[in-house]
């Protein structure tokens, strides 16, 4: 059975004719239908949503083709972010927890999300880490599938992902946003992506607070002013600094049980301007190599050869 409050909503909504609302509460019903493994009630509320329903594309064989589903198994505690994107996030699902409360007060929990920052930064991660901490899928947006070369069948494609989304709880994350986020205003794009960024928006807009949208761009200077205004929290993940990345070593050291051969501050000292995932990259050759020369390894041999490898590939700061 519904929550109390959504059917008094629902009842609302409906005596005064309000259809926007209407869809909003029946969506929000859906969504908690769907958690609750009621998908027969789910799929019979969804098809009295309108025209399209949800069900009508598949997701890994059963939902939209443009998407697919990840249970996602990363935490937050698992990843090195600075203090202040850590607690935005953690005020974010704070918000999603206690919606119920949020809404006895006539407010609504943030829900869109913007990721900025160069590549290899933790963007991907970090949307999975939410859904984790939410408890609710990760539903990643495949552009190869969402972009078409026909006229307005990606607009099409776009809405049908959307309508897909609402009627579950979930995190939807759309990488490189800007393919699809593009300003209007560049003279060398075709009016047909400016109508995928309107209806993107619209999209936006509409979306029910239960499902949470998280976009990434390594790119921001080329996304839509208007984008921009759509997303609650921005936030931007920078490469990490010297401290960071000495702290992701002293956490490997901890993970691994043993010494990685140097400190974890020398190896952050000689690869500061390397993303995290170059560092990742870093520890799996620094343990390939260690496991390959067992059992007479050396591992402070190793890790300054390794080091000096590494070395060769940190940015100069003209660079």
């Amino acid at each position: 059975m519904a929550r109390s409050d959504l059917l008094v909503d629902l009842v609302r909504a409906g005596s005064s004719g309000d259809q926007s609302r209407f869809k909003r509460v029946v969506e929000a019903i859906v969504a908690e239908e769907r958690a609750k493994q009621h998908h027969v009630l789910a799929e019979r509320l969804s098809r009295h949503l309108g025209d399209r329903p949800p069900a009508a594309t598949p997701i890994n064989g059963g939902g939209v083709d443009s998407a697919h589903e990840v249970l996602p198994q990363v935490r937050l505690d698992d990843l090195q972010l600075p203090a202040d994107v850590v607690r935005v996030f953690l005020e974010l699902v704070e918000e999603q927890h206690r919606a119920d409360l949020l809404r006895s007060h006539g407010l609504e929990p943030r829900h869109r999300v913007l990721l900025t920052g160069p590549p290899g930064n933790g963007k991907t991660s970090l949307a999975e880490a939410l859904a984790s901490e939410l408890g609710v899928p990760l539903l990643l947006a495949r552009y190869e599938a969402l972009v078409a070369s026909y006229l307005g069948e990606t607009t099409v494609r776009v809405a049908r992902l959307f309508d897909y989304a609402r009627t579950r709880r979930c995190v939807l994350f759309f990488d490189e946003f800007d393919v699809v986020g593009k300003e209007r205003g560049d003279l060398h794009e075709t009016g047909e992506i400016k109508r995928v960024v309107s209806s993107l928006l619209l999209q936006v807009d509409s979306l029910p607070t239960h499902v949470v949208i998280v976009a990434a761009t390594n790119h921001p200077e080329l996304l839509d002013r208007a984008v921009w205004r759509r997303f609650q929290v921005r936030e931007d993940l920078p490469v990490p600094g010297r401290e960071r990345v000495t702290a992701y070593f002293e956490r490997l050291a901890e993970d691994w049980g043993r010494s990685l051969g140097l400190s974890p501050r020398t190896i952050a000292n000689g690869l500061v301007g390397l993303s995290f995932s170059e560092l990742e990259q870093f520890a799996l050759d620094l343990r390939r190599r260690y496991v390959l020369a067992l059992p007479d390894a050396d591992m402070r041999s190793i890790a300054r050869s390794c080091l000096n490898t590494w070395k060769k590939r940190v940015p100069t700061a003209q660079e």
